[in-house]
């Protein structure tokens, strides 16, 4: 094999690494945008979560007091 031919060689495996770097590349940045979008959005969700929890044990905290039983007083 001549050397010529080695460096074309060299050459085009060089320019498809290249490639592919550039190809990785945008494959990162693509799932970099989503891990943000969803991160955003879990953290969205964990608020309302939190905002939920609240409302509701505010409002156990106005429901009436239960008897030993589990049972409301005057409710059979």
């Amino acid at each position: 094999m001549s050397n010529q031919s080695q460096i074309d060689q060299v050459a085009e495996r060089v320019e498809r690494l290249l490639v592919r770097y550039a190809e990785l590349q945008r494959t990162n940045a693509l799932l970099s945008a989503q891990v943000d979008a969803i991160t955003q959005e879990r953290d969205s969700l964990k608020s309302r979560l939190g905002a939920a929890r609240a409302r509701v044990d505010a409002l156990l905290d106005r429901l009436p007091q239960t008897s030993a039983n589990g049972r409301q007083k005057g409710v059979a």
